[in-house]
């Protein structure tokens, strides 16, 4: 009901404005028509709002500009564009054929309005399948029934992304076929041409190998594809049936033809060794077709297809400069590109002034790209095939000039033989002297190597000689002390018995014996004795099994019996080594023990207690820098399983390590204590014992808060 509704308000208004003042003068066709492009007899309007449908654009013939080219330029716009024109059928056929010779529009929509207030209406787009077209033709072709002598108004709606021109022409059947025919024929003509040098070319590359023609080959398919795509052939014998494909092949072909021209013109031209900062500019012309590409993706068609444009225009001009410039450097086949180059850009000059109107729109302007393309495809292989000759000549001069040079270093060599043999023998003679001298210093190394190794070990000795020294003394001591009271108190206890004897041999009743047994036992204050031989019998005991388990634990750190792999327990092995250095810890340094459930472990008990030893001694001297003889040191030992592995911590709140000397600590003779305190060797050996042991030994330390040692052992060396 509403689409009725405009077509009665149209009527209503062609009735009172009066049909044939729609437009002017109508284009006549009769039987004999020559009329070729109607540009100047049609009108045009761009709808910049997209919005306008025929109804509401047919009621406005105001909105028309009469168009001032035989073929309308429309340029490159997002707006719908309408052509409107007249036309009365003086010929004796009712059908006209509406000929739009523009294959990369993307749609087109012919509106007929008759005198009798009826409208046809018929479209064609880009991806329209050609089988599905009225004619099987890349030409957007439109019928028009018009009844001898009946004159109509055509609308014409065009819409493209691309630059639209738009060459209109009305035919018969008869003409619209001899038209096709010359098109498809000079295309044929054209394709062959490019199709024989692109094969031509691929031959020549598969018998010299020269990549300047694979990529030739390269450039003929773009430009030839990139022709197709301009002359619909694309669409016709390919991608037809493709939404997207179809009206972006134009843009994307051109983008991949200003890459190809690009990588052509570098690798022929030698930009890179010729011209450096020209080589730049190509690449970033290259860059631009790239973004090109990216963009049309992206969904943004209109700039691609400028950025293609921009870049095939400047990309023209710096390749005819680069080749002029290697022409002057006496690059032969330079010449024959710039000559082949200059032809080409003077067909796309002709082609573009015939977009912009300042030349005809005719059969040498129309096929001018086509016609220059063909011609500098064969000037190119011209010259590739001279730079094949100069390539040739320059091989012959380069393998002259390498025999003449071989000959002449084989007299070299010959003369230096005999210099080398002389200093041959005078090096021989230096180098046997010199390795006389580099056996020695390694004999003095490796004697000083094992001096410090012992000076260490005797080091080590005398801190654990020390700590037994101190440990053993104290119960020892005790033992001692012990002793002489209690042989004073066995000797009165022996004086008693020889006493008690002449007691018992004596003629006293036994009233009398036990007055005086009970009177002596009162002498000597016998329940006191008994008191005070028990309790040394009970010192002196302590002091043996004091004894007793310092052996036990010397024992056990050393583990000089022990040479093979053992399991040991290393809670065990920290408790032997600090009966070691308790004598250094005195009563000013706390020491924490937080030992966990461990199993045993797989390992050389004895190096890993000196290990131990080497790292908590370290932290007593660390510890005892910081507090000197105050107290509030402390060293905290953990020991912890978890993934089947054993971690030992010793922390402590010394002095600590700055970054240098903690990525230095286990460097062989580093040491931070002075001269005469160490060797340097002991954080090194410690590491490497460590690692044999298949573990890891790290260190964290702040200056001034202390240091943690995280020593970390798998259970099994395997």
């Amino acid at each position: 009901m509403k689409h009725r509704l405009k077509y009665l308000i149209l009527c209503i208004f062609l009735s009172t404005t009066g049909f044939i003042s729609l437009a002017q003068s109508p284009i006549i066709f009769d039987s004999d028509n020559t009329q070729k492009y109607i540009g100047k007899q049609v009108s045009v309007f761009q709808d910049s709002t997209g919005t306008l449908n025929f109804e509401e654009v047919a009621q406005k013939p105001d909105l028309f500009k009469k168009s001032q080219n035989d073929v309308p330029n429309l340029g490159i716009t997002e707006s719908n564009n309408w052509v409107r024109f007249n036309v009365k059928n003086q010929s004796s056929s009712d059908k006209i054929i509406i000929n739009l010779a523009a294959p990369s529009i993307d749609k087109a929509t012919l509106y007929v309005l008759h005198a009798n207030n009826k409208v046809d209406s018929s479209s064609v787009y880009i991806n329209t399948p050609i089988k599905n077209r009225t004619y099987k033709h890349q030409f957007l072709l439109f019928d028009a029934a018009l009844q001898p002598s009946e004159e109509v108004v055509c609308f014409l709606k065009i819409k493209s992304y691309k630059q639209i021109l738009a060459p209109i022409t009305l035919e018969n059947p008869q003409s619209i076929l001899n038209e096709i025919s010359k098109t498809d024929t000079l295309a044929g003509i054209y394709f062959g041409i490019m199709l024989a040098m692109l094969l031509y070319n691929l031959f020549i590359y598969f018998s010299v190998r020269d990549s300047s023609y694979l990529v030739y080959v390269n450039y003929i398919f773009w430009v030839t594809l990139t022709q197709a795509a301009l002359l619909g052939y694309s669409n016709r014998f390919s991608w037809g049936e493709s939404i997207w494909l179809s009206p972006y092949l134009i843009t994307i072909s051109g983008a991949l033809v200003g890459i190809a021209t690009g990588s052509f013109s570098k690798s022929f031209l030698r930009t890179t060794t010729y011209l450096p900062k020209i080589n730049l500019f190509i690449n970033l012309i290259i860059g631009a077709d790239v973004l090109a590409i990216i963009l049309i993706i992206a969904g943004f068609p209109i700039i691609s297809y400028n950025i293609v444009n921009a870049a095939a225009a400047l990309g023209s001009i710096i390749i005819l400069f680069a080749a002029y410039k290697v022409t002057l450097k006496n690059y032969k086949p330079a010449k024959f590109f710039l000559i082949a180059w200059s032809v080409f850009l003077l067909s796309v000059v002709l082609f573009v002034l015939k977009d912009y109107g300042i030349l005809p729109y005719n059969f040498i302007t129309v096929h001018s790209l086509q016609l220059g393309s063909a011609i500098e495809v064969f000037l190119l292989s011209i010259a590739l095939a001279d730079r094949i000759n100069i390539l040739k000549k320059e091989k012959e001069i380069s393998q002259a000039e390498a025999l003449h040079a071989a000959n002449e270093n084989a007299r070299i060599i010959r003369e230096q033989n005999i210099i080398l043999e002389a200093k041959v023998q005078e090096r021989t003679v230096e180098l046997s002297v010199t390795n006389v001298e580099l056996h020695n210093a390694m004999i003095d190394l490796k004697e000083a190597e094992a001096h410090l190794i012992e000076s260490e070990k005797m080091a080590s000795l005398g801190l654990l000689t020390a700590g037994i020294a101190h440990e053993i003394n104290n119960p020892i001591n005790f033992v001692t002390s012990n002793i002489k009271p209690l042989r004073r108190d066995v000797d009165q206890l022996l004086e008693s018995i020889n006493w008690l004897q002449e007691i018992c041999c004596s003629d006293l009743s036994i009233e009398q014996k036990q007055q005086q047994i009970e009177e002596h036992k009162d002498e000597i204050d016998f329940d006191y004795l008994k008191l005070e031989i028990d309790q040394l019998l009970n010192g002196i005991k302590e002091g043996a099994s004091r004894t007793e388990e310092i052996v036990k634990g010397l024992r056990v750190f050393s583990r000089l019996d022990e040479d093979d792999l053992k399991k040991a327990d290393m809670n065990e092995g920290l408790n032997s080594t600090l009966t070691i250095v308790n004598n250094l810890l005195t009563n000013k340094i706390t020491l924490q023990k937080v030992y966990g459930e461990i199993p045993l472990i797989e390992c050389y008990p004895g190096k890993l207690n000196q290990v131990f030893l080497n790292i908590i001694t370290n932290a007593i001297f660390a510890v005892k820098q910081k507090f000197k003889e105050e107290p509030g040191g402390n060293i905290i030992i953990t020991s912890n399983y978890r993934d089947n592995r054993v971690f030992i911590k010793i922390q402590d709140n010394g002095t600590g390590m700055d970054e240098k000397t903690r990525k230095k600590i286990f460097e062989p003779f580093f040491t931070t204590k002075d001269v005469g305190e160490g060797t340097g060797l002991g954080m090194s050996i410690a590491y490497n014992t460590i690692r044999k042991h298949h573990g890891e030994i790290s260190v964290n330390s702040t200056p001034g808060v202390g240091s943690e040692f995280i020593i970390e052992l798998p259970l099994n060396l395997e």
